[in-house]
């Protein structure tokens, strides 16, 4: 079956120039549609399937990037590629900014320029594809307040996406603070049983007898202060799901009564004899090594097994720092809102220091920071000034000076500019991105470009 042919945009009002890029592409296989300013390029862009726009930035009545923005108020997705002339980073990063793909300078090289076509064409199929995933997804799993789009997440939220239509046992495993809780509820309401009980216990925060009567309930007067009948978890949770946080400080007498209902499902009361029968999804959560564990005797093997059918584990902050503007947005928005406060957005040097800042206590200590933040702030942006002292050093220490040097050309001055933000953020490409306004694809695109 013959492949279809890309559809390729090329905007200029300079006819030689134009004619010159439409020999250069349709010499390699693509399909040319020509505009000669921007007015008509919006045109063809709206009522045309385009597959890429190739658009000049200087012309007489609807300029480079007025046309871009428009073509994005239609066609977000639409990959575009700047033609300019001008020796200008101001011109260049403003067009990344609005959403350009990328940018060629005249002259214009062939390869060059093939190399950009072919790059964004395959990056404009791979938006499509995870377009169509998430509409999928987004069909039959709502996720709430699970909140990031890094890849430890994406993958996250593909195996919730399978685990939780199923009656497995989930162990979700991660350090404190790193929304263990949300993930169970996400898995709950997105099962079968969503419709039934979600019962939740901190097996951390009960005495061991306690923690007994709390899960299997206990007769009248089984002991003293037992004036009568109660119903543990495990029979409120009957037919829906039981979440079991921080199993790993559970007794191993506990464990034992935890895996017989497991395998059996069934149980009694404390102080009863009588079997009660229940039928329910567990799911449990620890920020303790369950392996290690079980190699010195504070876990049961067995149990492990039995909970472990489907492990997740949730990674730290630090693993995924390019969720952190989102996430810190939206605790803004929130803590916001709560204190009926007008801030509309972070300052650049706190976001650095947010960005920067090894956060030992997860989403948890991330929260708790801009709640803090929201309440002092006097202004309509959070500053430095607001942040917790930890975080201030954070973001002090990760500060490195970058010079202008004139006499450079535009492409050498560019690829300083990259190295030395990413020097800044020691290696972290998403991060690196963010601060120079451009996407994480292009920043990828012009490290492949420059080489080692």
């Amino acid at each position: 079956m013959k492949q279809k042919q890309a559809v390729i945009l090329v905007v200029d009002d300079d006819t030689a120039h134009r004619t010159m890029l439409k020999a250069h592409l349709g010499g390699d296989g693509y399909e040319i549609v020509e505009a000669d300013d921007g007015d008509i390029a919006i045109h063809l862009a709206r009522e045309r399937q385009i597959d890429l726009v190739l658009l000049d930035l200087k012309m007489q009545r609807v300029g480079g990037i007025e046309a871009l923005e428009a073509i994005h108020e239609v066609k977000p997705d639409l990959p575009v590629i700047i033609i300019t002339a001008f020796s200008s980073v101001e011109k260049a990063v403003e067009a990344m900014q609005k959403g350009a793909f990328d940018y060629v300078t005249k002259p214009v090289d062939a390869a060059e320029l093939a190399l950009k076509v072919k790059r964004a064409l395959n990056f404009d199929s791979l938006q499509q594809e995870n377009a169509a995933l998430k509409e999928r997804l987004g069909e039959k799993f709502d996720f709430g307040k699970i909140i990031g789009s890094s890849r430890p997440m994406r993958e996250m939220f593909e195996t919730l996406a399978l685990v939780a239509p199923s009656d497995a046992s989930v162990l979700i495993a991660g350090e404190s603070g790193t929304g263990k809780e949300l993930v169970a509820n996400a898995v709950h309401q997105n099962s079968r049983r969503a419709r039934e009980p979600f019962v939740k216990v901190n097996c951390a925060a009960l005495h061991e007898n306690l923690l007994e009567s709390e899960l299997f309930g206990h007769e009248k007067g089984a002991f003293t202060g037992a004036a009568e009948q109660r119903k543990g978890r495990f029979e409120l949770a009957h037919k829906g799901t039981l979440f079991l946080d921080e199993i790993g400080d559970m007794s191993l007498t506990t464990q034992a009564k935890i895996l017989r209902v497991l395998q059996e499902g069934e149980f009694e009361r404390l102080g009863g004899s009588k079997t009660v029968k229940v039928d329910v999804r567990l799911l449990a959560a620890t920020h303790k090594d369950l392996p290690r564990l079980v190699e010195t005797g504070g876990f049961r093997q067995d149990l492990f097994f039995r909970l472990s059918v489907v492990p997740l584990e949730l990674p730290p902050l630090r693993d995924r720092t390019e969720d952190i503007p989102q996430l810190a947005g939206h605790f803004l928005e929130q803590y916001s809102r709560k204190n009926r406060k007008d801030i509309r957005g972070i300052h650049p040097d706190a976001l650095d220091a947010l960005l920067a800042y090894a956060w030992p206590g997860n989403i948890r200590e991330l929260e708790n920071s801009l709640e803090r933040a929201v309440i002092l702030c006097l202004g309509e942006q959070i500053s430095l000034q607001e942040l917790p002292g930890a975080v201030r050093q954070a973001g002090q220490s990760s500060e490195r000076p970058f010079a202008l040097r004139p006499g450079h050309s535009l492409k050498q001055m560019e690829k300083d500019l990259i190295r030395a933000t990413l020097a800044q953020t020691e290696g972290n490409r998403t991060r690196a991105a963010e601060i120079l306004g451009i996407s994480r694809q292009t920043l990828q695109n012009k490290l492949r470009e420059y080489g080692p």
